[in-house]
């Protein structure tokens, strides 16, 4: 008797909330065909959407296949030690093992002088002067590449590390250019503030789009919506198909926005390839990945529910039966 009740109470339970999921899923398909039923000015409606969308999805996109490059650039960020002339090569080589078990360290590599006679040698295309001296006049070198944090260089942590590395015993000079890093890092930060005033505006610009196409849709039905709440029903009923049409509004613009930033990829990652290939670089261009993917589509979908709720709400207070719009 007890398991009865207990039953009972469950079915009580459940079955308000599957009467509230089939209400909306009903509702959510109804709203659906609706949008097919006007195809051609729902598409317009998604196609500005999703330019407004792909605008600062593509934008972004630029700043992060920038700050990808900037790591096939790391060794511009490589410090350079010469130590001192005389230093044994085995002194040379516990100093790198040193200064590469530093935790702002990537990695230390020591250089002997035989060694950087040959690399200058290989890339100078001196070998006839060079064959000429009777003493290798180069010092035993380190290599150190420092450990950059995951959001880009860090200027001012590298020239740290260089200022400590200097006051090492054995090191003569540090050799460290890091301008251009500063001045990159520079460019990346105004070009990520650039992205975010963008995609402000423009999601404004969503807002507006999607609340004027929600205004005159209940302008459309205004006589269908008077007679509805004549019969009772609330502002929240008569809202409800609203907000899932804006839902479907913001969700085929993203889709759509999706797509024109993955074809701007497509036609622009044959060149790029082209001209990295040139300058010897394994930089390629890469599109959006899986996680961007999904928050462009979250945020279409997102700012048509947001445009649709505010402009249904305000408009909907304004349409009482028996009043004139």
């Amino acid at each position: 008797m007890a398991e009865g009740a207990r039953h009972a109470g469950t079915r009580s339970f459940l079955e308000p909330v599957t009467l509230w999921l089939e209400r909306h899923l009903q509702t959510l398909v109804a709203s659906l065909g609706r949008i097919a039923r006007a195809p051609f000015g729902s598409l317009l409606t998604m196609g500005v959407i999703g330019i407004a969308l792909a605008l600062p999805a593509a934008l972004g996109l630029v700043v992060d296949n920038a700050r990808s490059a900037s790591g096939g650039w790391q060794d511009a960020l490589d410090l350079s030690l010469y130590l001192k002339p005389g230093i044994p090569e085995r002194d040379g080589a516990q100093l790198s093992g040193r200064i590469g078990a530093r935790g702002d360290v990537a990695s230390a590599r020591y250089v002997s002088p035989a060694d950087g006679l040959a690399e200058f040698r290989r890339w100078s295309g001196l070998g006839g002067a060079l064959d000429a001296l009777k003493d290798n006049p180069l010092p035993g070198m380190v290599v150190v590449r420092p450990r950059a944090p995951a959001i880009g260089p860090d200027a001012a942590a590298v020239e740290r590390l260089a200022g400590e590395l200097r006051a090492l015993p054995g090191v003569d000079q540090v050799q460290l250019d890091t301008e251009w890093v500063r001045r990159f890092t520079s460019i990346l930060e105004a070009l990520r503030r650039a992205v975010l005033l963008v995609a402000g505006l423009l999601g404004l610009a969503v807002l507006m789009i999607v609340g004027n196409t929600v205004r005159l849709d209940i302008d459309a039905r205004r006589a269908e919506i008077e007679v509805v709440k004549l019969v009772g029903g609330s502002d929240g009923f008569v809202r409800r198909p609203f907000l899932y049409g804006g839902v479907w509004y913001g969700l085929g613009g993203g889709l759509l926005g999706w797509i024109l930033v993955e074809a701007l990829v497509l036609a622009l990652a044959g060149p790029i390839d082209r001209v990295a290939s040139a300058y010897g670089s394994a930089f390629a261009l890469h599109g959006l990945g899986l996680r961007a993917s999904v928050a462009l589509l979250a945020t279409g979908t997102m700012l048509g529910w947001l445009g649709a709720f505010v402009s249904a709400t305000r408009h909907l207070r304004q349409i009482e039966p028996g009043t004139e719009g």
